[in-house]
């Protein structure tokens, strides 16, 4: 049995994060309308079927008789659910574009909440944040007690890696734990309000000698890799496109210099003898808002991130690459609460009991597998009022504060949330809020320590 303390959590940490975000900060950005993009915009250069990054050929028998694979999970920090491969129209993205083509795309994936500090803990840990021993700051560090996805690898003999090019995933976060390699870019420090750095050409280098060490990759391995240029601010980039001023146009070529530099990534996997056992995960950490006016009758316009779970915030790609399985899209909406449970699988592992996610791999397989509720977490810190969300049958429930208010939208047929449904649908919301009800009463909440946290 592992046995662990919890150690009381430093106070001072929210003394820190004070000087980060206020709620107010998504309406602080000039309220730009931005317009659809234009088939006529510039274009990346051409792309040809010569494509090195194109795997051995496998047949799916060949896939099943090798068995356990390595892992890689790679997060784009704020990537949008609407890139190249789900329609959007500016070819923003050329590299995951050929990724996604020949992978296992999911019509919608979920992050487990609106901004990194929550999102990341659940994706490494394959539970809800709010069920983390936690400070109350919006930089909120986690303590060594909770048992991350790392801890149970290593334990397994699986080697861990990861890389980084943000001062908050440092050691102090807590996410570190059960990492064999955890590294940071250079050159970089903290700023609480943005990302102001360019940090994709150096951090592909580092990634790349991570994967290039032979203690790091000659057995089972697992590795989590996050590129930040996406996040705010949006820089501009020389060897980029144009596509405009707006706060969409700017982000988009950060889109594009990023994913020039994840093409040089890929390119140097493809050539590694253990490429051909390696599967990719591809997601965003969450979603970005540029002035979507939301909420019904809440009239609510979300820039940036966190503070809320629309679905600008909380809708991401979701795809996994699995050489010799066939590419195709699956018609599921599926959360990061499940990412967990697919890693153990891919990796050959049983998971850890008690985690709320499934396995994605037996639908990754072929096996037709049937819907499920999906639950969004934004605990309550000091910089955000805890939300939740219920996303099933194109229905999506949100809950504020401590559950003293519920909205209804049907996500399907308005992803912009435009109209709430509470008084045109009140049966199905009524049966919402019990299902809500039903499947929140598993999560057992942790009250964060540290300064008081903003709630209703």
């Amino acid at each position: 049995m592992r046995i662990v303390s919890r150690i009381l959590f430093s106070v001072s940490l929210s003394m820190l994060a004070c000087s980060g975000p206020s709620p107010q900060t998504p309406v602080q950005e000039p309220k730009v309308e931005h317009s659809p993009p234009s088939e006529s915009s510039p274009t990346a250069a051409p792309t040809t079927n010569d494509d090195p990054r194109e795997p051995t050929a496998s047949t799916p028998a060949e896939s099943e008789k090798r068995g356990p694979m390595n892992v890689i999970l790679l997060v784009i920090d704020a990537m949008r659910w609407d890139m190249p491969w789900n329609g959007y129209s500016r070819p923003i993205a050329p590299n995951l574009t050929r990724l996604a083509e020949k992978s296992v795309r999911f019509e919608r994936g979920y992050a487990i909440s609106s901004y990194t500090s929550k999102s990341v803990a659940g994706l490494l840990s394959g539970r809800f944040p709010s069920e983390m021993a936690r400070t109350s700051p919006f930089f909120t560090k986690y303590d060594d007690s909770n048992e991350m996805m790392a801890e149970v690898l290593q334990r397994r003999g699986v080697r861990t890696v990861s890389a980084h090019a943000h001062m908050y995933l440092d050691k102090p976060s807590g996410l570190t734990q059960g990492f064999d390699v955890w590294r940071l870019i250079s050159g970089i420090q903290f700023d609480y309000n943005k990302d102001p750095y360019i940090t994709s050409p150096q951090y592909t280098d580092l990634v790349k000698s991570i994967l290039e060490a032979p203690e790091n990759t000659s057995g089972r391995f697992f590795g989590y890799f996050h590129y930040m240029d996406p996040h705010h601010e949006y820089n501009t980039h020389k060897e980029a496109p144009t596509w405009g001023t707006t706060s969409r146009d700017l982000y988009d070529e950060e889109i594009w210099f990023t994913d020039k530099w994840v093409g040089e990534l890929l390119t140097f996997i493809e050539s590694r003898p253990w490429a051909k056992n390696t599967a990719i995960i591809v997601t965003g950490d969450h979603g970005e808002g540029f002035g979507e006016r939301v909420g019904g009758v809440d009239n609510y316009r979300i820039w940036k991130h966190a503070f809320e779970l629309y679905e600008v915030l909380i809708k991401v790609p979701l795809f996994v690459y699995v050489p010799g399985v066939e590419a195709r899209q699956i018609a599921r909406w599926r959360g990061h609460i499940d990412l967990v449970p697919t890693i153990f699988d891919l990796l050959g592992e049983q998971p850890p009991e008690g985690l709320s996610g499934v396995s994605l791999v037996p639908e990754i397989k072929g096996e037709d597998v049937p819907p499920r509720p999906i639950i969004v977490d934004l605990p309550a810190d000091t910089h955000n009022r805890r939300r939740r969300a219920l996303i099933e049958d194109g229905y999506k429930l949100i809950a504020f504060g401590k559950d003293f208010r519920f909205t209804l939208y049907n996500v399907k047929d308005d992803p912009g949330e435009s109209k709430e449904l509470s008084r045109v649908e009140p049966e199905r919301k009524k049966a919402m809020v019990e299902r809500y009800r039903g499947i929140v009463a598993g999560i057992h909440d942790v009250k964060a320590v540290g300064a008081p946290v903003l709630d209703d």
